[in-house]
């Protein structure tokens, strides 16, 4: 167990290193460029709610309503109220932001492909289904340990 435990802190190091150089080339911080990537990931059209963002990163709605804010003076992201509620914000890349990240599509396809090198189709389906269970039973763990039943 303890070898798994120091594989997956190494790896959560060097890839915080990595968000990092491709921030550093946008003039961004490491978590405003993890906000961009999970609202191009979650975006689908319509843009996205603060909220889902906090969600899918496992951060305070606050810090990101903080760095949405930054990121739009910076004309990375548009912010305009949802039609639905008028209390809600939906947030999307603007162009800009999605040219930046096309200029980077290049390295990162390599970046990717390095990192993967020896992992087929398959296997990586294989490792993406075990670690899904190993995060889910780990926000389990956690939750438990809090509340003070481990």
């Amino acid at each position: 167990m303890s070898d798994f435990i120091w594989n997956i802190v190494e790896v959560h190091s060097i890839l915080e290193e990595i968000h990092k150089s491709w921030a550093q080339l946008l003039g961004i911080t490491e978590p405003q460029w993890l906000i961009l990537m999970a609202i191009d990931e979650l975006d689908e059209g319509g843009g996205v709610s603060g909220i889902a963002i906090a969600n899918k990163l496992r951060i305070h709605p606050a810090f990101i309503s903080h760095q949405t804010k930054r990121l739009e003076k910076l004309e990375l992201l548009a912010r305009v109220t949802s039609p639905d509620d008028a209390r809600c914000l939906r947030i999307s890349l603007t162009e800009k932001a999605q040219a930046d990240i096309r200029k980077l599509s290049i390295k990162r396809q390599a970046l990717n492909s390095t990192m993967l090198d020896g992992l087929d189709e398959e296997s990586l389906h294989y490792v993406n289904k075990r670690l899904t269970l190993l995060a889910k039973n780990s926000r389990l763990a956690s939750q438990k340990l809090s509340i003070g039943i481990l």
